[in-house]
């Protein structure tokens, strides 16, 4: 089965107080750009990610973003005793120093001790980089499956467009191949009738150099090998569509030689039936190119 390079895909998950969400989102390319957008501290994560992709897809423009969410919460508060005894060894000195000189003081209370600036700190939040990185990639594994399950689902879509696409195509081409068949008694009326105005009008004339101009001109409308060719070229996209895998690249080549050739047919039709049935072919060949497009 073949895949789209379009997809996308969602993720949310949590751990004690962080939270993050996934988002990732494809669409098509020639070949596999990814575009990640990653918080900084979080070391090796990157390049973990950048493998997962590189092994599950080959092609797309691939955009990946993760928003890391720190919720609130109380955090543990301690006294630092260094900065306790400092600043009780200061009031002191500020009191030895204010009787001194006559001055007197109130007596400060704990809470104005613990007012001053280190006196209580913080608890530290000692969170691992590197663990939360793998802990995220393994999360990153989920998300990803389901963003290769909606480009096998696309390319399920994908798949029976294109199925449908060629057996127009391959209708349109046996249509051609009658009315080419159809075209062949009037072509030929046509070059008598002109070979015989030649006759009339000339005395004398080069039979040779007439046969190798009938020659050219019945050359010149043949689209028998334009049909063959067309045919073959169905037959070839039909076993590559049903192939599977990354075939992309080389279904947008074929399509190339399916617009090449109807162009070939109209250009050589001479007959309003058989142009009718090439601007047809050109009609759905285009419309398979840029499906194609978003073949993986």
């Amino acid at each position: 089965m073949i895949n789209s390079m379009t997809a996308f895909a969602s993720r949310t998950g949590h751990h004690d107080h962080l939270s993050w969400t996934w988002d990732i989102r494809g669409v098509n390319a020639r070949g596999l750009d990814l575009r990640l957008r990653i918080p900084d501290g979080l070391p090796g994560l990157e390049q973990n990610l950048r493998a997962l992709l590189s092994e599950k897809l080959q092609r797309g423009n691939v955009s990946l973003t993760l928003r890391l969410n720190r919720e609130e919460k109380t955090a543990a508060v301690s006294v630092d005793t260094q900065q306790l005894d400092a600043v009780l060894s200061a009031l002191d000195q500020v009191q030895d120093r204010a009787f001194e000189m006559g001055v007197t003081l109130g007596q400060p209370t704990a809470a104005d001790v613990l007012a001053q600036r280190g006196v209580l700190v913080a608890a530290r939040d000692d969170e691992d980089g590197a663990s939360l990185a793998k802990q995220l990639t393994s999360d990153f594994e989920n998300v990803l499956a389901d963003f290769v399950k909606m480009r096998e689902a696309e390319g399920t879509s994908l798949h029976q467009v294109l199925a449908g696409q060629l057996d127009q195509i391959d209708k349109l081409t046996s249509a051609a191949a009658e009315a080419a068949s159809a075209r062949r008694t009037e072509m030929q009326a046509q070059l008598t009738s002109a070979l015989q105005r030649v006759i009339d009008d000339v005395a004398e004339m080069d039979e040779a150099r007439v046969a190798q101009e009938l020659a050219m001109i019945a050359i010149k409308s043949d689209v028998t090998e334009e049909i063959d060719r067309l045919q073959t070229h169905v037959g070839a996209a039909r076993d590559l569509l049903n192939s599977g895998g990354g075939i992309g690249r080389r279904f947008d080549f074929l399509a190339q030689e399916f617009n090449r050739e109807a162009n070939t047919l109209c250009a050589k039709a001479q007959s309003s039936a058989l142009t009718a049935i090439g601007l047809d072919l050109k009609a759905v060949i285009d419309q398979m190119r840029e499906q194609v497009q978003n073949v993986e």
